[in-house]
């Protein structure tokens, strides 16, 4: 069983749907959760958890408002005197195709997801390094590992979380802070309307929650993207092809178009460390050995 007991959680957007899924899976694992809102149902969260011998906090206010986050953070170290999980998890939608999409929409999109992830990472990453200790789970989404049409702004801010994920997996490293991305796919506010009932009713918030527990146990992986819903759960990758060496001549580009088909072949794919893995192998194949 994966024994939480000790642990202080915060979970942003977790007055309903999968936040409140997350806040009350990790609390009845033994977590102090910090259930974050803007609006009071934080407070009907926090109370459901004490009410069914939890501990849980409410703390209400935007991820984007650094202010609100710094004040929650306070309040947990206030009230637990250490911070161990972060669960960004709050977000919005303003849906409408790139042409007609205002650019107001898609930085109030960027701002909250990605800004506000950034926002309360930030506001915790000092206490865990402090205490060589921390999990933190960004939610990417298919849309953005993927592209979903109406979705430019939402897609854009859930793709950038994995390379701020993949970045902090690396700086967190040497403190014990792991930093995973999960997607689900639950059958929230975000999606209704969208799905036949049916089908809504098998993609319940609860059953993606248990791959976020996966995520902050203490023998966590690291710069991970699980991928969970409806009792499914997969890894979603960002992987490099072997690729050709080209005499990088006039016809660079017409030989680039001739070989496409050697430049796509995955038979020989990996997953690269670090950004470095690129250089690494184009310098390889140009007989040449990357230093740094």
């Amino acid at each position: 069983m994966i024994d939480l007991s000790g642990r202080v959680a915060i979970v942003t957007g977790a007055g309903g749907g999968l936040g409140r899924a997350h806040a009350k899976l990790l609390a009845k694992r033994g977590a102090m959760v910090v259930v974050n809102d803007m609006s009071e149902a934080a407070e009907t969260v926090a109370a459901e958890i004490v009410a069914e011998g939890g501990r849980a906090l409410a703390a209400l206010g935007s991820v984007s408002d650094v202010d609100a986050v710094q004040a929650m953070v306070d309040k947990a170290l206030g009230q637990w005197e250490r911070i161990d999980i972060l669960v960004n998890n709050a977000g919005i939608l303003r849906d409408k195709s790139f042409a007609k999409m205002s650019l107001d929409d898609f930085r109030q999109v960027v701002d909250v997801h990605l800004m506000g992830a950034a926002i309360c990472t930030k506001a915790v990453w000092e206490t865990m390094r402090n205490q060589n200790y921390g999990r933190v789970v960004m939610t990417t989404s298919s849309a953005g590992l993927y592209g979903n049409f109406g979705q430019a702004n939402y897609s854009a801010a859930k793709m950038a979380l994995v390379g701020l994920m993949n970045t902090l997996a690396i700086e967190g490293a040497k403190n014990n802070i792991r930093v995973n991305c999960l997607a689900p796919t639950a059958a929230t506010q975000m999606l209704q309307g969208l799905l036949p009932a049916e089908q809504l009713e098998l993609l319940k918030p609860d059953t993606v929650s248990p791959g976020l527990l996966a995520l902050v146990r203490e023998d966590a992986p690291t710069k991970t993207i699980l991928a969970a819903g409806a009792g499914g759960f997969e890894l979603a990758y960002v992987t490099l092809t072997q690729g050709v060496h080209l005499d990088v001549g006039d016809d660079a580009a017409e030989q680039v178009v001739a070989r496409w088909d050697q430049i796509a072949d995955r038979s020989q794919e990996h997953v690269p460390a670090g950004a470095f893995a690129q250089a690494r192998l184009e310098l390889a194949k140009a007989g040449l050995k990357f230093e740094s």
